[in-house]
């Protein structure tokens, strides 16, 4: 989201005594197929293993390596009054997903996290805007909502939200709304915000949607110089402020 290109990454297991070689080796070829996607190599890491019952089978530990994008200029300082808000997908899937895992919950559709690797949509971005592309954030803990609203603070701008553009796949809209939960509080991994001018708007929603994983991208809204510091979202009937994420997060897993 800073406009770096991954090149390496390091590796490091702990893992408990017990541990079944089937799902290691589970784990190892996903992430290998991982790392071809994304076009980086694993270049050193560190295995480690404890006691039965001192670990919860696995623990995973990255970092990644690479380069500046020579186009890249992601701050939230850029951000100015008329620039659009772009999604690049369905928001809230990987949430849902993962709150199904772990409350046993079971709907009458397979709800699949969205983790996924973005370099490459944001690397042709660069490519094309450079500097147009103003700034990109990932949605993750808090969700779309409190990402928006810790942006409007930061930069004391307003972020006018269309309720109706906001791309939500229907049975995670449907399990949401059993839940009593709002798509934009729910935790994303496999989308990204951008904001970009206004005139290059267009040009890059269809750049994304011309792509796999960008297919369901959409301009969700604007930033003005209206309520400063406020999201706003607007629905036939009326609009109405949208908050930082009250109560907890989702707990974290990464």
């Amino acid at each position: 989201m800073c406009g770096a290109v991954p090149r390496y990454l390091s590796l490091g297991f702990i893992l408990e005594e017990g541990l079944m070689m089937d799902e290691l080796w589970e784990i190892l070829l996903a992430i290998r197929q991982a790392c071809t996607d994304a076009g980086v190599e694993v270049v050193t890491g560190d295995t480690k293993v404890v006691e039965k019952g001192k670990g919860d089978k696995i623990f995973i530990n990255t970092t990644g390596l690479g380069t500046a994008h020579p186009q890249a200029a992601s701050h939230h300082s850029h951000i100015k009054a008329g620039d659009k808000i772009i999604v690049s997908g369905y928001v809230a899937t990987h949430g849902i997903a993962i709150m199904s895992v772990r409350q046993g919950l079971e709907f009458e559709t397979d709800i699949v996290s969205d983790t996924t690797n973005l370099n490459h949509l944001v690397a042709g971005l660069l490519d094309a805007f450079g500097t147009q592309l103003r700034f990109l954030r990932d949605p993750t803990r808090g969700g779309v909502a409190t990402v928006l609203n810790e942006i409007a603070r930061q930069t004391r701008l307003g972020v006018s939200l269309d309720q109706t553009a906001i791309p939500v796949l229907e049975q995670v809209d449907s399990a949401c709304e059993m839940l009593g939960l709002d798509p934009l509080y729910v935790a994303n991994e496999g989308i990204f915000l951008a904001f970009v001018a206004a005139a290059d708007a267009d040009a890059a929603l269809a750049q994304l949607q011309n792509q796999e994983k960008g297919r369901f991208a959409a301009i969700i809204g604007e930033v003005t110089t209206d309520h400063p510091g406020q999201v706003v979202r607007s629905r036939i009937g009326g609009r109405r402020v949208v908050g930082m994420l009250p109560g907890e997060q989702l707990p974290r897993i990464c």
